[in-house]
């Protein structure tokens, strides 16, 4: 249900992008990890870091939705209101069962 305007994570675009190149380096990080046969505990706690991390990332983005897509379309009510409820909703309820 994309549409085409401004994604409501604008004003916080550098943070998210930001954000996402450390997790991008936490990645490569793991996978030096495996390479050298690390221990598997050091692995896991670098898995744990980089996953609070991305669930961090979405925070802001579901904050961000919540405080512009979502009050946007709620304001101008009608069906457009409904399903931006609905999407969120259905986000929110895949980030708590991650």
């Amino acid at each position: 249900m994309a549409d085409n305007s401004v994604p409501g994570y604008s004003d916080e675009k550098a943070l998210v992008q930001k954000r996402l190149r450390r997790i991008e380096g936490q990645v490569r990080g793991l996978q030096r990890m495996v390479d050298e046969d690390r221990y598997c505990i050091d692995i896991l706690e670098q898995v744990s870091a980089a996953t609070r991390a991305l669930q961090s990332v979405a925070l802001v983005l579901i904050d961000e939705h919540m405080a512009h897509c979502v009050s946007d379309a709620v304001r101008q009510g009608g069906d457009e209101a409904t399903e931006k409820l609905a999407e969120a909703s259905a986000a929110i309820a895949r980030l708590v069962r991650s």
